[in-house]
């Protein structure tokens, strides 16, 4: 049997995430608007925690956003992931199985040498921004792993860190919010998970 893709990992979290009944009954208020995490607990008639051990597991999966409100959070449905998600199951199921992968492989490490030696110095900084969208995107997957997890850059800071790789960090922030590297609240920004980053390795 040949190997599963990558994007088998982020299917299988899509679909855990909607395994469970409490979950798919947020998914459905949402999808009605947006609901602060008190909202959605009084109306399913649970703890607040347990409304957030539950987004936890959604947001994990990319399938709702949250933002924060003075002292309180409020989700939304990430209606795009949902859809998207769920078209990548079909499309996994009923894929050609004679479809080279270790080929398709080798290609994609090939190029990504090939951007890392053209696009970029040996120090590390991008020469210049790649035109063609799939080298664009290992431009700045590579730009944007050297950002920490988890941790809030000030619009300010961001520009800077940004600067230590290319001067034009105007353009850089507003690709890694445009292919889902970063989100921005309020002029901060801050990485998303891995799962939810545009991969260059599944462009066609």
């Amino acid at each position: 049997m040949e190997p599963l893709p990558v994007q088998l990992d982020k299917i299988i979290t899509y679909h855990k995430a909607l395994a469970d009944p409490t979950r798919f009954r947020m998914l459905i208020l949402l999808a009605q608007g947006e609901c602060s995490g008190g909202q959605l607990a009084e109306r399913l008639h649970l703890a607040p925690a347990t409304v957030t051990h539950h987004a936890a597991k959604l947001r994990e999966a990319a399938l709702i956003r949250e933002r924060r409100e003075k002292n309180t959070i409020y989700f939304s449905l990430s209606e795009y992931f949902l859809r998207e998600h769920a078209q990548a199951s079909l499309d996994l199921i009923f894929q050609n199985p004679l479809v080279e992968k270790e080929e398709l492989s080798l290609e994609n490490e090939k190029l990504q040498a090939s951007v890392f030696k053209h696009f970029f110095t040996k120090e590390g900084r991008l020469i210049r921004i790649p035109a063609q969208y799939k080298k664009k995107l290992i431009a700045l997957e590579r730009i944007a792993r050297t950002l920490e997890h988890g941790r809030t850059y000030p619009e300010r800071e961001l520009n800077e860190v940004i600067r230590e790789y290319h001067e034009d960090f105007a353009t850089i922030r507003r690709e890694f919010i445009m292919h889902h590297f970063m989100f921005r609240e309020n002029e901060v920004y801050e990485l998303n998970p891995e799962e939810m980053w545009t991969k260059w390795e599944e462009v066609r």
